[in-house]
């Protein structure tokens, strides 16, 4: 997860928010029944959209860590397209491969410790398309009141290497050159140094997406002028080592913010002539304040997801008048409790809230469908405490996926681009219901309790249907599988759940 300007960015989400984040629902009370009626004739549009999760780097991921080899199983289990990979700035001997600026005929590429993570990542997603984002620019690119330094532990956090908001003279070129050589270093051999020698690291990796830089709303405080000539002149330079890359602009934190990014980036006009907008990505956290208690959240959390899917559509319409063939990535989806950036405030995450993060993320992906978006990208496989806790999809202290990495699981397991969306009623303010009909005629049904609390459920003609869920009795267990009996049936507090059914007709 890509979190830069901690507080700044935290307060910037709290204060959007903090209108939907007074009201209390209760824990506990059964709700009322709901119904649902799927218009099995009635196909909105065809889904194309992949479910799929970020991999951040951070130590836990190192092949020294107890839990990085269970996590990287369970990452090649659920064998997932378009996983995004990101090294990032706080482990700078993690995420940046020349930390020193060449000179006097010597240079500093070093990717020692980062070459052990891509194996591992590119053994794990072998057989489908990845999005690389090695997001952190060397610093001694940019101008700087004194050289920016860094720990001699490489596991050691360090929130002070970002740093300056210009380049130095030639920095632009500079900056483009280190990518492509950076990516020639993974896709073509090795790489050739900026003094003419060959350095061998025998990798011939395919990377179908390269995603340019991350949150550059954020970081080194760019503006979207700043960064279109940075986007033009990077994929220039990668283009030339890795001809097949496509490649990913924007990964903005704060999309509604400021539209203004959408309308000058995707207008081709204020591009290099031949510069590929073949995708755009942006980010969105659900995130409670300090004073909200946990029977808040639910509210809080869907509440907040229906105010970004309001900025997805006016993002969208933008697209499609500037530029209708760039694709959409949503790539960092998830919550973010405010004890993660607090160390004041550091308590227990409630067992329920992994099933809570869950639950909202298949209501924006069943959403995100309806919109047309490609990619929907769950954050993310590895926190642990200092690290963003509440964003892990792995139990830090085993590796075992947790609930909201199940979810995915549900998701990926039985939906994908092809899906035909069905027109879908459901009369309980507490129940989210999306029809499907797969590409092989099979119709499903994904059900989604947006309140902590048990809600009967009655659909017509699912008796003898098969149910897979997951719930907090599952917890990180596999989804549940069970044959239904009748036309109804319960769905615990903040359960997803998948019914299928037979073929359509």
């Amino acid at each position: 997860m890509r979190i830069v300007r901690l507080h700044l960015r935290t307060l910037a989400r709290v204060l959007w928010v903090f209108p939907l984040a007074i009201i209390t629902i209760p824990g506990k009370a059964t709700a009322g029944s709901a119904s649902i009626s799927p218009s099995w004739s009635d196909v909105i549009r065809t889904s194309p959209t992949t479910p799929t999760l970020q991999v951040v780097v951070n130590p836990m991921l190192r092949p020294e860590s107890p839990i990085s080899h269970r996590a990287f199983q369970a990452l090649h289990r659920l064998g997932a397209n378009d996983v995004r990979f990101v090294p990032w700035l706080p482990y700078p001997q993690l995420a940046v491969a020349e930390l020193k600026p060449p000179g006097n005929g010597k240079t500093f590429w070093n990717f020692k410790l980062i070459d052990p993570m891509v194996q591992n990542f590119m053994r794990a997603t072998s057989g489908h398309p990845v999005i690389m984002n090695f997001s952190t620019i060397p610093e001694w690119l940019y101008r700087t009141a004194k050289p920016v330094d860094w720990p001699a532990n490489p596991n050691q956090v360090f929130w002070s290497y970002e740093g300056g908001t210009h380049l130095r003279k030639g920095g632009l070129k500079k900056v483009a050159d280190y990518y492509a050589r950076l990516v020639s270093w993974y896709t073509r051999g090795g790489l050739r140094d900026e003094y003419g020698h060959w350095h061998r690291s025998g990798y011939h990796y395919h990377f179908a997406w390269w995603e340019v830089l991350n949150e550059v709303d954020f970081e080194h405080h760019m503006n979207v002028q700043t960064y279109t000539r940075m986007y033009d002149a990077i994929t220039a330079a990668i283009h030339k080592v890795s001809p097949q890359t496509r490649f990913v602009g924007l990964a903005l934190a704060a999309p509604s913010n400021d539209l203004a990014w959408f309308k000058y980036f995707l207008n081709p006009r204020n591009h290099a002539p031949g510069t590929p907008l073949n995708m755009i990505s942006y980010h969105f956290y659900a995130t409670p304040t300090p004073k909200d208690k946990p029977a808040s959240w639910p509210h809080i959390f869907f509440s907040q997801a229906k105010g970004f899917l309001n900025t997805v559509r006016k993002i969208q319409a933008i697209r499609r008048k500037l530029s209708p063939q760039t694709q959409t990535d949503i790539d960092e989806i998830g919550s973010i409790l405010p004890f993660d950036t607090a160390p004041k405030l550091v308590r227990p995450i409630p067992n329920m809230y992994w099933n809570l993060s869950g639950a909202m993320y298949a209501y924006l992906f069943a959403h995100l469908a309806r919109q047309g978006i490609q990619i929907a990208g769950e954050s993310q496989l590895i926190g642990y405490p200092s690290q963003f806790p509440s964003v892990s999809m792995v139990n830090w202290n085993t590796g075992v996926p947790n609930a909201r990495f199940r979810v995915l699981e549900l998701l990926h397991d039985n939906f994908g681009p092809g899906d035909r969306i069905i027109a879908t009623n459901d009369h309980t303010p507490g129940i989210f219901a999306q029809a499907f009909i797969t590409p092989a005629g099979v119709r499903k049904i994904l059900l989604i309790n947006k309140r902590n609390d048990v809600i009967p459920v009655n659909i017509p003609k699912v008796r003898g249907a098969i149910e897979h869920w997951v719930d907090q009795r599952t917890a990180e267990r596999p989804p549940a599988r069970r044959t239904l009996a009748h036309n109804r049936l319960k769905l615990r507090g903040l359960a997803v759940a998948v019914i299928t059914l037979k073929k359509a007709q």
